[in-house]
């Protein structure tokens, strides 16, 4: 009994000395971490995008709101729970189970029939894999699932009833977000019944909520569509290739972003800022949550382009095209126009038109929206580039301003005799070889920058670096090199490999390497300012998101205008070759003399070039012809420059179509330029321009009654 007394004795000893040392030494210690809490922050909401707008305000990208149901899983939410969640959720909504997977129906089966689960792997089975000492536990029941997932059969997947796959549906759903993350259960067409019917009973449905949402909508249907671009919905989330990237700024694999063109380009102008929730944590478990910033939608863009001219030119394109189209026997492969204008001072885009005939998803013949060919497909342009050549003329040497040439027949040793369009020889100055378009008077020029000697029936030998100047010449108006437009995929042409002497003579007509219709504005535009290649956008302004729904915000940034580079020519040269241009509008020989009569008085060239088909279906190739057309208006103040190309327009007798086109637009132009007058509908740029106007004017007046 002694000892048993002495043995009870010491052991309460023991147990009070340790309850000392935990109390009186490490007291603090352990009251800390019974009180330790962890803080986790999160991004919530799904804040909308930035609108997008034309130069006068009108919208061309919007958001719609919509109802949506969303989650929201904590660290600790096991999938028992979130099935019985989804159970409780299903009798509340309709889902479409539309996205369901196999997998999908794998682990929901599993989970649903936990028992028959459990039987798919033998005890036998189970009992070899806990005695593999190289196993951890984890290893074991990452084994048994891959087992359980193998022996599944295709019956017991597709046993479930509609309302088992409903359920199936918003489980997948909970699945798809991170932890503390609300994730999108359902935004498409979402009842205001259902909204209603969820709202009353969230006290039994954890982690679900009620909220709005949004979905991108593009105005006015396919205008400028393929440029504008796309964005991923809740569902796409981000795009797998660019999943680190996004990740590393910031982003959730659910978010939606610009996938493509203008929505993907301006991404981090047009994105919403989430709000910052910090959530207060115990062992996984929510204690409390606190707002570090609120969110906000994304910054609005206000674009150069002028949505009615977009909309009217698009208009005069479709009805020329289908004009030229049903006669096909003229123009058998004429399946797609360009037309591209732009103030030749700023550099802004004031339309991009691409029309196409391509397919529907019936397989039916439409015509689609192709603007985005504008500044990704390259074609042979012909003669329009002759002003381009021109004036490498000049700046070369090898031409002084107004040289004669005699135009004829250039007839080279063993090769096919290189000739103008028209019949009879004749002596012709720059002026008038532009105004009737003379291949002659380029092919000799561009002998000269070779250090060539032209010898009737004699073998033509040039230096072959005259490939080379030349187009560096061409690259200071924009040809054969990127614009510079603020759209990814800008292509920068075609070069030709080979570098004989009738190639260079082919090159100074324009009928070797290959330009984009962007690339010809932008060589129109050069000229038409005085030898100034300015950089072309569509990105006029960034606003903030205003608050009154027929308003713009206040303005954050204007995208200024950039002079990329100025072309080595002297004023006079320049004015020369716009002499030339007016001649091709106004002269009675001029290639485009059917802006004559138009009261803007333009400057032009047009261009025809030897094109080749290539028919997929056939699998055989197609000789044709592209016709294009450049210019500007009015000729002594430009305030638009053009491009317009037909590729594949004809194949013998050429229907003018480029030029009908490029005169119904210019002719557009400045009858809305007179309606924007009259109605006082100008652009903020434009205002401050009137404003400084009148200013100037009035100091004038007050000047001169001074004096």
């Amino acid at each position: 009994m002694n000892l048993l007394f002495i043995s009870v004795f010491f052991l309460f000893s023991l147990l009070i000395l340790r309850l000392g040392i935990v109390q009186i030494v490490q007291g603090n210690h352990y009251e800390a971490e019974v009180a330790r809490t962890e803080n986790v922050k999160s991004h919530n909401g799904t804040p909308p995008r930035g609108k997008v707008y034309d130069r006068y305000r009108n919208v061309i990208v919007d958001n719609v709101p919509l109802n949506a149901i969303t989650y929201t899983r904590t660290q600790t939410t096991k999938p028992e729970d979130m099935l019985k969640v989804a159970r409780n959720l299903a009798e509340l909504i309709e889902m479409n189970p539309d996205k369901i997977t196999d997998r999908d129906r794998q682990d929901f089966w599993l989970l649903s029939y936990p028992d028959k689960a459990e039987k798919l792997v033998s005890e036998d089975e189970l009992k070899v894999l806990e005695d593999d000492e190289d196993l951890t536990k984890d290893d074991v029941n990452k084994k048994v699932y891959e087992m359980q997932l193998e022996r599944i059969t295709e019956k017991d997947i597709n046993s479930f009833n509609k309302q088992e796959e409903e359920v199936l549906a918003i489980f997948r759903e909970f699945n798809t977000g991170y932890a503390l993350t609300p994730q999108i259960i359902k935004n498409k067409d979402v009842s205001m019944e259902e909204m209603a019917r969820v709202s009353e009973r969230l006290s039994e449905l954890p982690g679900v909520n009620v909220t709005t949402d949004w979905e991108r909508k593009y105005v006015n249907d396919s205008t400028l569509r393929t440029i504008l671009g796309r964005v991923s919905s809740s569902q796409q989330g981000l795009p797998s290739e660019l999943v680190n990237e996004f990740k590393a700024q910031g982003y959730a694999l659910n978010d939606r972003v610009g996938t493509s063109y203008f929505e993907s380009q301006y991404e981090n102008v047009l994105k919403g800022q989430k709000e910052e929730i910090e959530y207060i944590t115990k062992n996984g478990s929510v204690l409390d949550t606190q707002l570090v910033s609120e969110g906000h939608s994304g910054k609005d863009v206000v674009l150069t382009i002028d949505l009615q001219l977009q909309k009217e030119i698009e208009k005069i394109v479709e009805e020329e095209l289908s004009k030229q189209a049903s006669q096909y026997w003229e123009s058998p492969f004429l399946d797609r126009a360009f037309v591209v204008m732009m103030d030749p001072h700023t550099g802004e885009i004031l339309s991009m038109v691409g029309k196409k005939y391509g397919k529907d998803a019936d397989g039916k013949t439409e015509m689609q929206d192709y603007a985005l060919g504008t500044f990704t497909s390259e074609y042979g342009v012909g003669s329009a580039v002759k002003g381009a050549t021109v004036l490498t003329g000049y700046m070369t040497g090898a031409l002084n301003v107004g040289d004669v040439l005699y135009d004829e027949p250039i007839r080279i040793k063993d090769t096919p005799v290189k000739k103008s369009w028209f019949n009879g020889s004749r002596y012709l100055s720059d002026i008038q070889a532009l105004e009737i378009s003379s291949n002659v008077y380029m092919f000799k020029t561009a002998i000269k920058i070779a250090d060539g000697t032209y010898r009737p029936n004699q073998p033509l030998d040039i230096n072959t670096d005259a490939f080379d100047t030349m187009r560096n010449y061409y690259s200071q108006f924009g040809l054969g090199v990127k614009t510079g437009i603020d759209l990814p995929g800008e292509v920068e042409g075609l070069k030709g490999n080979e570098r004989k002497p009738g190639m260079l003579m082919d090159f100074a007509i324009g009928q070797y390497d290959l330009y984009t219709p962007m690339q010809l504005v932008q060589y129109a535009s050069t000229i038409a300012n005085g030898g100034y290649r300015m950089k072309p956008h569509i990105m006029k302004e960034i606003r903030e998101p205003s608050q009154e729904r027929d308003k713009v915000g206040p303005l954050l940034y204007e995208n200024e205008s950039q002079v990329l580079n100025r072309i080595d020519a002297t004023e006079r040269e320049i004015q020369q070759v716009q002499r030339g241009f007016y001649q091709v509008a106004h002269g009675s020989n001029g290639t485009a003399n059917n802006f004559r009569s138009a009261p803007y008085d333009a400057a032009a060239k047009s261009g025809t070039a030897e094109a080749f088909y290539y028919s997929p279906e056939e699998k055989r190739q197609y000789e044709t012809f592209n016709t294009t057309l450049i210019g500007y208006a009015p000729y002594n103040n430009p305030e638009v420059a053009f491009s317009v190309v037909l590729p594949y327009s004809h194949q013998n007798k050429d229907p003018y179509i480029n030029k009908t086109i490029a005169k119904r637009a210019m002719d557009k132009y400045f009858e809305l330029k007179k309606q924007y007058e009259k109605d006082g509908y100008f652009d903020s740029s434009t205002e401050e321009e009137v404003r400084n106007a009148d200013q100037l004017e009035e100091t004038e007046e007050q000047g001169t009654e001074e004096e």
